[in-house]
């Protein structure tokens, strides 16, 4: 099996010349491209400079996280790895995605462990130790909701079936990914990966996580979580996850639901001095609305029982039975 490493770049030159030489040192089986979304810094020199065995691809432009569609579209290899610009990989970290993807044909995403660069105790907002969906579709990791990151006491150490991987360091079968279509082009940035996770879930396939596997994200390299963008993208792009891959009666219940509890998190970010980012939640839901046609016509009708989510509230659980006994359910 060959394995693709692609990583992603916009202006992220420094970000390069610090967190690529872990890639290049510890991935020796691998070839690594980088794909660049039309930067303006420096990073081809400091590439072509730094890292001649690293491969070179150019975007015509900034495409997102999408980007990865044209990067990923010519190239040969078995398997790819979507990596982020800012990850530090660690020593053996390749070797059991790669095994477990050689040894079952019916894995066709997976994640490592992803643990935080600034604080290598504990588990990392982007993806942590394997993603969930609540009873509403709003995402969580085991070792992370909401703002809350649990300790690594090696509680996450197992291979498991999850429902998502993250994109911050993602494994995909490569005729998998083509096979969906890529990312869905709509999104431009976050929670597409949990889109093209659900449609591989619809279509049979399943998502892995590896706690054998272990990497070091330093996260907000492109937006942070007090930016009212990634609010908006974050608030409508889980919307347009409902309608594209849920039943279409089930799919009005949670998108009616989410007005309601939406509308909530509107209010709490009010009360909290951040009105920016409840004018970003109007934003999404009027923004989801106006492409909820679009959205409508890219469904891909499958006759399997929708077994997306947990059946609780993260909402309920984390405010209600406290951080502690949601930290419980997680490990179920």
């Amino acid at each position: 099996m060959k394995t693709a490493i692609v990583i992603l770049n916009w202006n992220g030159a420094t970000l390069l010349e610090r967190f690529l030489p872990s890639v290049v040192k510890l991935s020796k089986s691998a070839q690594i491209y980088v794909a660049d979304n039309g930067s303006t810094d420096h990073s081809k020199e400091t590439v072509v400079e730094l890292f001649p065995n690293v491969k070179w691809i150019q975007l015509d432009k900034n495409y997102g996280f999408v980007g990865y569609n044209k990067a990923l579209e010519n190239l040969e290899e078995d398997l790819f790895c979507l990596l982020n610009s800012d990850i530090e990989v660690t020593e053996g970290w390749l070797e059991p995605i790669e095994l477990l993807f050689e040894r079952q044909e019916e894995i066709a995403i997976a994640q490592p462990k992803i643990l935080d660069y600034k604080d290598k105790t504990r588990f990392e907002y982007a993806g942590a130790a394997g993603g969930y969906l609540d009873f509403f579709a709003y995402p969580y990791c085991r070792g992370r909701v909401f703002q809350y990151l649990e300790e690594d006491k090696g509680q996450y150490d197992d291979s498991r079936q999850v429902f998502w991987a993250t994109g911050a360091c993602m494994f995909v079968r490569s005729s998998v990914f083509k096979s969906l279509g890529g990312f869905d082009s709509s999104y431009f940035a976050h929670q597409e990966e949990i889109d093209l996770c659900w449609r591989a879930n619809n279509q049979g396939y399943q998502v892995y996580y590896i706690g054998s596997s272990q990497v070091y994200h330093l996260g907000g390299s492109t937006l942070s979580n007090m930016n009212p963008k990634k609010t908006f993208l974050n608030f409508r792009n889980s919307l347009f996850n409902i309608l594209k891959n849920l039943p279409l009666l089930h799919a009005l219940v949670i998108v009616l639901s989410r007005l309601i509890l939406d509308g909530v998190a509107g209010i709490v970010f009010l009360l909290q001095g951040k009105a920016k980012h409840t004018l970003a939640i109007i934003k999404a839901h009027f923004s989801f609305y106006y492409h909820a046609k679009s959205i409508y016509k890219k469904r891909i009708n499958s006759k399997s029982k929708p077994h997306y989510y947990r059946h609780f509230s993260i909402v309920y659980s984390y405010f209600v039975l406290g951080k502690e006994k949601f930290s419980d359910l997680t490990k179920l």
